[in-house]
């Protein structure tokens, strides 16, 4: 249905495979295709900013609002030197397809601004994060477009995207965005939602092969947010955690790591490299270590068609956004192995967002009892609808929860119909 060439490190060509599949099982109209699969907005915004130094520099960046059907576009805002705008429009989309999965009423969105934060001070992406916000005043809103941390982003970025915007209209509006300190209106449990969510998925596809948690052991790549997280949970669940890598290292242990340890170590450290509770190994040599599950929670295309032949896990659950691409897709279903797509298993982290949404409109705020509750039920209820979809539909389980998640914002769009 998409005429272009594929490129299978191309995040929104990736997405496209996955679509086009679901949309022809699913026999999407052509015109229904193209209003689904096309942004409903891009823009590419010039952020000047005065530099310590007093020198003047202008960065680039982008807000992607993939789908608005459903309600406002959600979704995070990122900062790195490898930010492109086709990867924002993935992600925008994943975004869309992640709400609908998991049936928040939320559209997709997504933002990157191209700068390496690690060289710039702290006052420098204050001014960065007040520009790109104040560029962007009239699309964004509560009703209209809800940021989130991202990649290199964080509660403190969130704070100043609300308090920018809450200064343009006069009065405080702590649901602009998601992902805030408390203090500010920010929801308990959100911090961990992600990889949380990765764990209660993960539960429910061990059961569905009769296995225990604690005879499985788990392999993640990643541990920022997400992987830490997750190996927080998936240890304090009984799981043997056997291998995790950060951004320049990994360890590898078959007996298991102790992660609480591990956590301590990194809070000095800032790296998992140097601990002593297991061997260090090349965090890409970690991805092909036997294991029974397999968590990708770093960054896109992670596993393709180079080095999917070589993955030894039963099950991948994928913490990352787009950590497989369509050419692996197809090798790890010929070897049988259960993939827990993004769309469902990382999506933890965008529903306690609506939590804090939520809260922040009604005023009114949960206790962690009542968030991680609900947090458990939504992601149970995800993953149990996408497997009935795969099983009646005879369809892997990405497949089936891209036919779920456009079936649903296929349905909104025809019954709000198409203004003219």
């Amino acid at each position: 249905m998409r005429e272009s060439g594929f490129n299978e490190d191309n995040p929104f060509d990736a997405m496209v495979a996955r679509f086009d599949v679901a949309a022809k099982k699913l026999k999407l109209d052509e015109g229904l295709y193209q209003v689904l699969v096309t942004p409903d907005r891009e823009i590419g915004v010039a952020v000047p900013v005065q530099m310590d130094d007093g020198s003047l520099r202008v960065f680039k960046g982008y807000r992607v609002q993939h789908n608005l059907a459903r309600g406002p576009a959600k979704g995070g805002l990122r900062y790195s030197p490898d930010v492109t705008l086709d990867e924002i429009r993935a992600l925008a989309a994943w975004m869309t397809w992640k709400c609908a999965v998991v049936n928040i009423p939320f559209g997709g969105g997504k933002g990157g601004i191209v700068c390496d934060p690690a060289r710039l001070s702290q006052g420098e992406l204050e001014r960065i994060t007040r520009r790109y916000t104040a560029s962007l005043i009239d699309v964004l809103g509560p009703e209209r477009d809800v940021m989130a941390p991202d990649v290199n982003t964080d509660e403190r970025v969130m704070a100043w995207v609300m308090d920018t915007y809450s200064m343009h209209v006069r009065h405080t509006v702590t649901g602009v965005v998601t992902g805030k300190p408390l203090d500010l209106g920010g929801s308990v449990g959100r911090h961990g939602a992600t990889g949380r969510g990765c764990k209660i998925v993960t539960d429910r596809a061990i059961s569905r092969f009769n296995m225990s948690r604690e005879n499985t052991k788990v392999i993640i790549q990643g541990f920022g947010n997400v992987g830490s997280m997750a190996a927080r949970d998936f240890y304090e669940s009984g799981y043997s955690v056997v291998g995790i890598s950060d951004v320049s290292s990994g360890l590898y242990n078959p007996s298991g790591i102790d992660v609480a340890r591990l956590l301590e170590h990194c809070r000095e450290a800032k790296t998992v490299a140097g601990f002593a509770g297991a061997d260090p190994i090349d965090g890409k040599d970690l991805l092909e270590q036997r294991c029974d599950v397999l968590v990708p929670a770093a960054t896109e295309n992670q596993i393709t068609s180079r080095n999917a032949d070589l993955i030894k896990a039963k099950i991948v659950c994928e913490g990352a956004n787009g950590p497989t691409t369509p050419m692996a897709d197809q090798v790890l279903f010929d070897k049988k192995i259960f993939i827990i797509p993004d769309i469902l298993a990382n999506a933890g982290g965008v529903t306690v967002s609506y939590f804090e949404w939520v809260q922040d409109r009604m005023g009114y705020f949960w206790n962690a009892r009542t968030v991680n509750e609900r947090l458990e039920e939504i992601m149970t209820n995800g993953f149990d609808t996408v497997a009935a979809y795969a099983d009646q539909h005879q369809v892997n389980m990405r497949i089936a929860a891209y036919m779920l998640a456009i079936d649903r914002v296929a349905f909104t769009t025809r019954e709000r119909g198409i203004y003219a």
